[in-house]
């Protein structure tokens, strides 16, 4: 059950590389400054949700309705997720989704939540994101993960050896910055589009083998706090404890995705939150995972074990009106000191949908991040 879990879910834990520079809006060429209070900085993570027995292309026009919504509502940036071979999530073609998604938006970055670099070679992934980068400068994030995206024979399917662990994910990514920094002397294969287009990297995990790596390499961190609580508050420690400082990066930064549905009351939001944990439910159980609608109450539907197994994985999730929303968005930046939040919501409804992103919009803007360091700002 864990496995499976991890397998599906976890696309995104690998060790999804970190933002670059002007994905943070920073900039190489950079002024320090004493930060001044800012509100909280807020993302989407989208894994493109379909209903049972609706085309991919509806989930997929939902998702471009949701990234010009966000952008109006002031969002940072779109990431969409790499999942193979599951059914009910349509996000199998991350770049594509990618192009799709910039190509419906203006302003709002756009990126993966992670590609996992051992499915791909570097260089076709540095190529993809590099022409994405030409098309739409200046718009394109490049998240990391290490993980599989899918059980063991899409893996077979996908070319991946079945002992891979993700141990090689650390030279896979060296390679691929290779590909979309400076051209280096002596160097024979390059990314074309791609090369110095220095495309931002995000490493992604949802373990501490990717705030390590993130730390080390002086590169944002995004957690998986959606689907796995229970290690962010070690990793998170871990992350900004051991950061170096790199040409990316002058100090730590640390994005955390986690569950969020708001709506009008707190027993309107635990109704739209059965949607998810429904899913949750049916992945534990091996099924397919379109998004089911809403129930009264998930009793009648699930063990003792596997509602154990459901809240576990959900654990970081913040459900319920505004001012629950508020609270619980509050204890995640005290807790973590987290820089920016990813916000996950998936409800069977799209105007649910809509309204929570609104909703969690409005009270992002009243939390204030006060930082204890200086920060490089662009």
């Amino acid at each position: 059950m864990t496995h499976r879990l991890e397998i599906t879910c976890a696309a995104v834990d690998g060790g999804a590389e970190t933002v670059a520079p002007h994905s943070l809006g920073l900039t190489r060429k950079t002024t320090t400054v004493q930060a001044t209070a800012q509100s909280l900085p807020i993302s989407v993570l989208d894994l493109v949700p379909t209903r049972p027995g609706e085309p991919a292309g509806r989930a997929i026009a939902r998702s471009v309705e949701l990234a010009r919504h966000v952008e109006q509502l002031g969002y940072k940036r779109y990431w969409v997720a790499e999942h193979h071979a599951i059914q009910g999530l349509a996000c199998s073609a991350t770049p594509v989704l990618i192009g799709h998604i910039a190509a419906g938006t203006k302003t709002i970055r756009v990126g993966s939540g992670g590609v996992m670099l051992p499915n791909h070679a570097p260089l076709v992934v540095a190529e993809q994101f590099g022409t994405l980068e030409a098309i739409y400068p200046g718009r394109i994030d490049l998240g990391l993960g290490r993980a599989p995206g899918g059980d063991f024979q899409t893996m077979r399917a996908l070319r991946r050896g079945l002992a891979q662990d993700g141990d090689d994910f650390p030279a896979l990514l060296e390679e691929l910055r290779t590909y979309l920094g400076p051209e280096s002397r002596g160097q024979v294969v390059k990314a074309i589009p791609g090369q110095n287009s220095n495309v931002p990297i995000t490493l992604l995990g949802s373990s501490d083998f990717s705030a390590q790596l993130a730390a080390a390499l002086g590169l944002p961190f995004a957690f998986a706090a959606h689907f796995a609580p229970d290690a962010l508050d070690a990793a998170a420690k871990l992350y900004r404890e051991r950061f170096q400082p790199s040409e990316v990066l002058q100090n730590p930064y640390l994005l955390v995705a986690v569950p969020v549905i708001a709506a009008n009351t707190d027993a309107a939001a635990q109704r739209l939150f059965t949607a998810p944990q429904q899913r949750f439910l049916r992945l534990i159980r091996g099924e397919s995972l379109e998004l089911l609608p809403p129930v009264d109450s998930m009793e009648p539907l699930w063990s003792d074990l596997e509602k154990a197994a459901v809240e576990n994985r959900l654990g970081a999730a913040i459900v319920g009106s505004d001012a629950t929303v508020q609270v619980g968005l509050e204890k995640l930046v005290n807790d973590t000191h987290v820089d920016e939040v990813i916000v996950v919501t998936d409800t069977y409804e799209h105007s649910d949908r809509m309204d929570s992103y609104e909703r969690v919009a409005r009270i992002a803007a009243e939390i204030k991040l006060v930082p204890n360091v200086e920060r490089i700002f662009k």
